[in-house]
């Protein structure tokens, strides 16, 4: 009988720690866990708010503390083998972290992180034998927002933004690790002198599973720093020069605190002695690079993936070259060295619900308003609300607008969505290529043929409903596709990753576009071209 091969997707949060385990051979998931930062007992002892963020400094920090993420693993381990899931049977381990966020290693980290290695390590918790390894004791996260003269010195040293999207593939945004990067350096200019390496949550994830605080950092999740060129897939001198300005050691100490380049599902390395003797791994389970939460969450789709949650987020499939000119979308590579464009719109499902809430329904009462979309055409109303400052396309938060001449809740609520729905399509469209090809779309919104329906009209391409997958999911998958390629004895070189993902990730029937629908929304004088008209006004009174 065959040896059983699992895969182990594990999704490194701002709230939790994600567990996702594959069968490689049946592609059958099996075990699916998380562990809420806060509501786990053993995981709420290290000084987090309601915001799971440690009490900010000062306005636009955000950081939280490593050892809580040492904490996780060690926990959720602990879990998966009370579970009775066979962790001997665990081949390769892929993980996912939430992007931008990084810590700062000392120069004892080396050292420290190599105790892993040894089978005695097994005896302490890994947040004890990791304690005394950084520089900085805290890691900034995505939610950074205090950079604004950090972002705009890199910016102003490459040569402005067109130079900056030229080379990173983005505009310089406030979270990027980079600027973070520079601010602690000039905050904080000792703690970054004693700093001898930075890593990526993504990467640190694989550099405490192997014991190596040398792991590469995956050029995937590099897009997030304003640091690495996006095409070349190298570090980019120039942003290096701009970002290390005026910092001790100047460029040279600065890129001395980078690990290396990789592909996202290259192999760092096998599991370290700590967890096979603590937790039954085997000895030659393999480490894949690892990614950022938004390049794994696209593994599972090689095409365009729309995700309707609390924000809206729309993945589109590139060549690699196609960028966004205006900075809004950024460029990124997926999981499994795919390109990407990645727009974020800040206010979307939370949106839909406070309009329905306006009507007197809960979060979960979708009925009342889902037969009011039945009763309105597609392309009538317009409701304009931002009660968030928005990033795709930047501008200020404003209060709801309403274009129809009654208030009622099919108007209201017909509106917003299909505001939204035309401002992720139209401010996508520079990189979106024309195609028939179906567009995947994940979220709670799927349940409604309504909305589902908008969205084929606006997007005039058919539209696959596809259960939500995560970060977790796709790094399990990815990770499958790394230990099959690397692995020579194998039978599966020719592994089919888009089988193995829709046998994964379940998707539904294809939705087509109507065609009075698409005829509502595009050509002249229609919806989309008022629609824009009508939101450019609005926003040119609601700047940032």
């Amino acid at each position: 009988m065959p040896k059983t091969r699992l895969a182990l997707g594990l999704d490194s949060s701002t709230q939790s720690l994600s567990a996702v385990v594959i069968d490689i051979d049946s592609a059958e998931k099996c075990f699916e866990h998380a562990l809420d930062y806060r509501a786990d007992e053993r995981l709420n002892q290290f000084g987090i708010g309601e915001d799971y963020i440690l009490p900010p400094r000062e306005e636009g920090e955000a950081e939280q503390p490593p050892l809580m993420y040492l904490a996780s693993l060690d926990a959720l381990f602990a879990d998966m083998r009370a579970a009775g899931v066979a962790l001997k049977d665990i081949v390769a381990i892929n993980t996912s972290g939430q992007q931008h966020g990084h810590v700062y290693l000392n120069r004892n980290a080396a050292n420290i992180f190599s105790n892993l290695q040894k089978s005695e390590s097994n005896a302490a918790k890994l947040k004890v034998l990791l304690a005394n390894a950084f520089a900085y004791p805290t890691a900034p996260i995505w939610m950074t927002a205090n950079t604004v003269a950090q972002t705009d010195a890199v910016r102003n040293g490459v040569g402005g933004k067109a130079e900056m999207i030229a080379r990173s593939g983005s505009d310089a945004p406030l979270r990027f690790t980079g600027t973070v990067m520079r601010r602690v350096g000039e905050q904080f200019p000792e703690r970054y002198e004693a700093t001898t390496k930075i890593q990526l949550i993504s990467s640190f994830i694989p550099a405490v599973l192997t014991g190596n605080a040398n792991v590469p950092i995956d050029y995937g999740n590099a897009c997030g720093m304003s640091l690495m060129n996006y095409k070349q897939k190298v570090w980019d001198d120039t942003l290096l020069e701009a970002a290390a300005d005026g910092l001790p050691g100047g460029v040279a100490e600065f890129q001395s605190k980078l690990p290396t380049l990789a592909p996202p599902d290259s192999v760092v390395g096998s599991l370290a002695a700590y967890y096979v003797e603590k937790y039954g791994f085997d000895p030659g389970c393999t480490v894949i690079a690892g990614s950022g939460d938004n390049p794994q969450a696209k593994v599972p789709v090689a095409g365009d993936l729309l995700s309707l949650g609390t924000s809206f987020v729309n993945m589109v499939s590139t060549d690699g070259d196609t960028l966004d000119p205006e900075g809004f979308a950024n460029a990124m590579y997926d999981g499994i060295n795919r390109p990407f464009m990645f727009g974020c719109r800040t206010n979307g499902a939370m949106v839909w619900d406070a309009v329905r809430a306006n009507y007197g329904f809960t979060k979960e009462e979708y009925a009342p308003a889902e037969a009011a979309l039945q009763t309105v055409a597609p392309g009538q109303f317009m409701t304009f609300w931002q009660p968030k400052t928005e990033s795709f396309p930047v501008s200020g938060a404003f209060e709801l607008i309403r274009t129809a001449p009654e208030q009622t809740l099919a108007a209201d609520y017909t509106g917003i969505i299909e505001t939204s729905l035309a401002a992720l399509y139209i401010y996508s469209a520079i990189f979106t290529k024309q195609t028939q090809a179906p567009l995947f779309v994940t979220g709670g919104a799927t349940d409604s043929p309504e909305i589902m329906r908008r969205v084929a009209g606006i997007w005039n391409r058919p539209t696959l409903a596809v259960e939500k997958g995560g970060a977790a999911l796709g790094a399990a998958v990815a990770g499958v596709k790394a230990f099959l390629e690397a692995d020579v004895n194998t039978e599966n070189q020719s592994f089919d990753i888009e089988a193995f993902s829709a046998a994964v990730l379940k998707r539904r029937e294809a939705i087509q576009p109507n065609s009075a629908d698409v005829d509502a929304y595009h050509g002249e004088g229609k919806y989309l071209q008022r629609f824009r008209e009508k939101y450019e006004q609005i926003i040119a009174k609601h700047p940032v």
